[in-house]
């Protein structure tokens, strides 16, 4: 039997317009939409459908509105496909949160007002530093791990290989950069970001997450969810809140992970949500896995049908 993940996307997948025509098509899709907006008291479905740009890419818009376009996705797919299972999900970075709400960890609600939340906390050191990201293309981990020792940055995202994600303040990101490119980097670029995130610099949103997530019911997951912290299985509730807090300033563990599920027989692999990037992400990790995504109607049909066939 091939065993399926869900994969969620992350900040940065969000698009102006994204479940747009979800919400027009299924009238369950459209439901979803509503209880968020009054589950948060604002319109976040109009930012998603309409933007402004400007304003869907806020952090405290955008991380919820990833969120709640990949449930929205999810919630579709097991509708479309009323006999389909997974055995783990894993998403990145502000992914994770949606993850583990699939895999039962914490209510829609409570998932996507601590998104919320954490995004005003992320916002907030991020205008209380000054810091930055940038991508590294084409160079491998250890060269780019002497990138960052010498520059005074940290390795952010380790997302497939040849594509890194360098975190810290704005005048060392210049830097490392620079000394990237001499050693070797097909690219080194600038990413438009509004700070340094999975670095130290976002420490200071940490305890107020902390405190968010003690209000909330947090209960052990039906499925394995796997860690950007430790690239393992999250363990009990109590530890899955320590991971989430530590993941803020830690380095996101993306391809260790999906070679984890890879390692433990997984074949089938579904990104959900706005985009495509875990899924390309994949193609650099393992050729040979079947990948599927939802992010639209007619990705939804194509899905629905290859799972179906």
């Amino acid at each position: 039997m091939s065993k399926t993940a869900l994969l969620f996307a992350g900040q940065g997948a969000q698009t102006v317009g994204m479940g747009k025509d979800l919400a027009e098509k299924f009238p369950s899709a459209k439901a979803w939409f509503d209880r968020a907006n009054a589950a948060l008291g604002y319109d976040l479905a109009a930012i998603c459908f309409n933007g402004p740009v400007a304003e869907l890419t806020k952090t405290e818009n955008a991380q919820p509105g990833i969120f709640l376009v990949s449930w929205v996705a999810f919630q579709l797919l097991k509708e479309q496909a009323p006999s389909f299972k997974f055995d783990a999900t894993a998403g990145l970075s502000l992914g994770e949160f949606t993850a583990l709400t699939a895999a039962g960890v914490m209510s829609f609600e409570d998932g996507l007002r601590v998104v919320r939340q954490r995004g005003k906390f992320m916002q907030e050191a991020c205008e209380a530093t000054r810091g930055g990201m940038a991508a590294v293309i084409g160079l491998d981990e250890a060269p780019t791990r002497e990138v960052c020792a010498e520059a005074g940055v940290v390795l952010a995202n380790l997302n497939c290989p040849g594509q890194l994600v360098i975190s810290g303040g704005t005048d060392k990101i210049t830097k490392a950069v620079e000394l990237a490119k001499a050693k070797g980097a097909k690219r080194a670029i600038p990413l438009p970001v509004a700070g340094a995130y999975h670095s130290p610099l976002m420490s200071g949103a940490q305890p107020k997450l902390q405190a968010e997530l003690a209000r909330m019911k947090i209960s052990t997951p039906v499925v394995s969810v796997i860690s950007n912290v430790t690239a393992r299985p999250h363990g009990a509730p109590n530890e899955i809140c320590t991971r989430l807090v530590e993941q803020v300033t830690s380095s996101v563990l993306w391809e260790q992970s999906m070679r984890y599920l890879l390692a433990q027989g997984f074949t089938r692999f579904i990104e959900l949500g706005p985009g495509t990037a875990l899924g390309g992400f994949m193609k650099r990790i393992d050729k040979s896995v079947h990948l599927f995504n939802v992010s639209d109607a007619e990705s939804l049909v194509a899905t629905t049908n290859a799972l179906a066939g």
